[in-house]
């Protein structure tokens, strides 16, 4: 409601946010998906097993949610600004948008200069653009840390090969106060479930000539299989119904 006394600029103002917010939310809500190939929609889905998480994640929610996956192979922080990807994402920002962000496992890549970033400089400043941003048009964004890889020692003992990157995910979440689910652990408790041998079924094992996508076979630790998308999907949406985020009101039950 609108004040009597107040200016009529304020007022067409608040007249305008309300009419935007009502906008966005009756044609529902649309979630925009940033970050790397573990999230990314792959191609030619009749022959080749690999996912994107994000790819499997439209099934779990009803027809009142859109999702944009705007991840791509091969991204940092840096390339993903630097090529104007998050400037188209964020034009398309409406109030009542959420905006998912998973980056990491590429500002890492030393010998990269056009996608390395310092963990503590360049990147924890890279998410911090992506979470103000997001809000400065009135969208909701929610960070996460990056999915582990099948690193397993001789031992059996699952080993970290993201460093600081986590971490200044955790420390931005805190700082900034934005939603946060940590991939990293649940995918680390993921992958330890299922052990040394079957975790290889998360991700992309094949012998030579075994299937025809990959007639030279793949030992692939960093990417997913159908079942590894969509068991990373289910990590997502059971942290979601948990923590009774608002998003969890549109999973197909």
């Amino acid at each position: 409601m609108i004040k009597v006394g107040t200016s009529i600029k304020k007022q067409l103002a608040a007249v305008l946010l309300v009419c935007l917010t009502t906008l966005s939310y009756g044609q529902g809500i649309t979630i925009y998906t940033i970050g790397d190939s573990t999230m990314a929609n792959k191609p030619d889905t009749e022959q080749n097993p690999e996912r994107g998480w994000v790819q499997m994640l439209p099934a779990f929610f009803n027809q009142d949610i859109t999702i944009v996956n705007k991840a791509i192979n091969g991204r940092s922080t840096r390339s993903f600004i630097d090529e104007g990807r998050w400037k188209e994402v964020y034009q398309m920002l409406q109030p009542g948008d959420y905006v998912f962000i998973q980056f990491g496992h590429n500002d890492q890549k030393e010998k990269s200069p056009d996608r390395y970033t310092n963990p503590h400089t360049a990147y924890r400043h890279n998410l911090i653009q992506f979470v103000t941003q997001s809000r400065s048009k009135g969208a909701i964004p929610i960070l996460f840390t990056s999915i582990v890889r099948r690193n397993f020692n001789t031992q059996g003992t699952l080993i970290d090969t993201h460093g600081s990157y986590p971490l200044e995910v955790r420390l931005v979440a805190q700082q900034y106060k934005v939603d946060f689910i940590d991939l990293q652990y649940l995918t680390e408790i993921l992958e330890m479930s299922y052990g040394v041998e079957k975790s290889k079924e998360l991700h992309l094992h094949y012998t030579e000539r075994e299937i025809p996508y990959f007639p030279k076979g793949k030992q692939d630790d960093t990417h997913l299989s159908v079942k590894g998308a969509t068991e990373v999907c289910k990590l997502v949406v059971e942290q979601l119904k948990a923590s009774t985020h608002p998003l969890s009101n549109y999973l197909i039950e």
